[in-house]
């Protein structure tokens, strides 16, 4: 584990955040000020072969429990007691398991996964009901058609189901059941949403929704708020409650304090997140998703959503296309455009909001050399926030963006963002923006939370030259739609 400075002279009150990504499982501490004590992470695999991805859930559930293990024994024994812990996952991903041994049934199919897009074609009829009672649009990428897609193809699941002891649900309530004394079967409202089976209106199950995708009830966990009492979570010396569940964007939100209705909240990791507080009957705009972002039982907090699929993940795709070393690159890259520089269409991973294609092939257009190439999968990433952002635009004044992530280190990423939506972008220093976010929720929402310094602040700096390339780009892409 790495103790992060400062971390020696840390109070007793710590709070322990769970984030399970799809490349590791975390494990972070926070003081009650919300100061990063202690981190550890276990590297995870993912097995992806054309439209299938998936995760050995076995072996991310072991990951789980050792890296939880190894940042509390980097601390002192005085500062092992733990107030509060929460957990937060990649939010549609999903997992069938066994209701009394908690033993997987399944792989943990990834968000990432497409599998089962023919049966999510036979729907479209369905599609504006699906719609209005979700708040998704119908797409492989949700729970419900990886669930079909199991139950059609894996024998296990079958088995179990003639006896009676299957269970389905998303990734967080598997792991729940893992870790957990009491084994529980539950959910919270932004990974049960996830699914497309869950109405944010009623904060349960939708009979219909169930229907449509024939799914029982009672395979499925019970829906409970953000903040609850979820159960014990066994530590080597004691234990605490874990208080609070959630999925990975839906935490992010709340890595700097309440969440505030000026601001946008953009998350770029595997796939770039982009978020907005709206007032609950806000009306759905074409393409975008409607979010629960925090529930504590009494009233939920609601957001509008778009999904940018191909953000860390094009990057990734690009490391096996280009020659040079990626990373140096995106580092080095600068607002000036060299003059032959490509258009990126991107649908790594599908297309995502506002436009939901799932068999959309990426192209560069254009010549360019690798370098450039770099720049242009980088400026698609912005192009596509920004196309999501003129879709969630209200009538209540934006006067910020808060970016984080793993690509937001990018400083060419985030000056594009501000120049092409006319906002200033700020990037705080903090950059495990979702574990510090469900460690906010374990805690309880503090007041005395404090403020994360600010790394850089972009402003919005007036480029013709990315304002012409964003119309040609919108203009190639909508091309290719028709």
């Amino acid at each position: 584990a790495r103790l992060v400075a400062g971390g020696a002279g840390c109070p007793r009150m710590l709070y322990l955040a769970l984030d399970q990504g799809g490349h590791a499982s975390r494990a972070l501490l926070f003081d009650g000020s919300g100061q990063q004590v202690a981190t550890e992470h276990v590297p995870v695999a993912t097995r992806h072969d054309g439209l299938s991805f998936e995760q050995d859930a076995d072996v991310l559930a072991r990951s789980r429990v050792l890296a939880l293990a190894d940042v509390l024994e980097s601390l002192p024994a005085r500062d092992r007691s733990i107030a509060a812990a929460g957990l937060a996952t990649q939010r549609s991903t999903i997992v069938c398991w066994e209701r009394k041994s908690s033993k997987p049934l399944s792989a943990a199919v990834s968000w990432q996964d497409r599998r089962a897009h023919q049966f999510v074609e036979g729907l479209r009829a369905l599609a504006p009901r699906n719609r209005e009672l979700s708040g998704l649009v119908l797409s492989p990428h949700y729970g419900a058609s990886k669930r079909r897609w199991c139950q059609d193809n894996q024998q296990p699941l079958q088995l179990a189901a003639r006896r009676g002891e299957r269970l389905v649900g998303p990734l967080s309530s598997f792991l729940l059941a893992r870790l957990l004394t009491e084994r529980p079967a539950l959910t919270d409202p932004a990974n049960a949403a996830r699914t497309q089976l869950y109405d944010p209106a009623r904060g349960d199950w939708s009979p219909e929704l169930l229907e449509l995708f024939g799914v029982p009830r009672e395979l499925l966990p019970t829906c409970v708020p953000t903040l609850h009492e979820f159960g014990t979570l066994a530590l080597a010396r004691g234990a605490c409650p874990l208080r609070a569940c959630t999925g990975d964007q839906a935490a992010a939100a709340f890595a700097f304090g309440p969440p505030r209705e000026d601001t946008v909240y953009v998350n770029v990791g595997t796939g770039a997140f982009i978020q907005r507080i709206v007032p609950p009957g806000t009306a759905l705009p074409d393409g975008l998703l409607k979010s629960v972002l925090m529930s504590d039982g009494k009233a939920s907090l609601y957001s509008l959503e778009g999904t940018v699929n191909g953000a860390g993940s094009a990057i990734d795709w690009l490391r096996g296309e280009v020659a040079l070393d990626v990373d140096r690159t995106l580092a080095a890259l600068t607002e000036s455009t060299p003059a032959q520089t490509p258009l990126f269409l991107n649908g790594i991973g599908g297309l995502g909001a506002p436009y939901w294609r799932h068999d959309f092939q990426s192209e560069f257009i254009g010549p360019g050399d690798e370098q450039s190439r770099v720049r242009a999968v980088v400026e698609s990433v912005a192009f596509l926030l920004c196309v999501n952002l003129e879709r969630m635009n209200g009538d209540r004044r934006l006067e910020r963006i808060v970016i984080s992530g793993g690509l937001a280190r990018c400083d060419y990423l985030c000056q594009a963002l501000a120049g092409l939506s006319g906002l200033r972008v700020e990037r705080l220093r903090q950059c495990e923006a979702t574990a510090r976010g469900v460690a906010f929720l374990a805690a309880g929402l503090p007041e005395g939370w404090t403020d994360v310094p600010l790394d850089r602040s972009f402003e919005v700096e007036a480029g013709a030259a990315l304002a012409a390339r964003f119309a040609e780009w919108r203009a190639e892409l909508e091309r290719r739609l028709d």
